[in-house]
């Protein structure tokens, strides 16, 4: 079994289209860095120069906010989703 990670609209001309990527249980910080890997220029657009999450970037682990729980420290189990969310800004 692998992680679903879920690939929003402004991401997928990164995933080359792809909306949903497998990858491998980890860390969070590591399963970026393997999207990384395979997605060249994904990581910069979700970690920030000082290797913290993006303030405009939500990422939920089965639907609960890694800020509440231990952010890219956070184990990410086999079979669990991943979903990717730019905050949406309006005035």
């Amino acid at each position: 079994m692998s992680v679903l990670v879920r690939i929003p609209t402004p991401l997928q001309s990164v995933t080359k289209g792809e909306k949903e990527v497998d990858t491998n249980s980890g860390l969070l910080k590591d399963i970026i860095n393997s999207l990384e890997d395979k997605y060249p220029g994904l990581k910069e657009r979700l970690i920030d120069e000082s290797g913290e999450l993006r303030r405009f970037v939500n990422i939920y682990i089965n639907e609960e906010d890694v800020r509440f729980l231990n952010g890219l420290e956070t184990n990410v189990a086999e079979g669990a989703e991943v979903s990717i969310i730019p905050a949406v800004a309006g005035g």
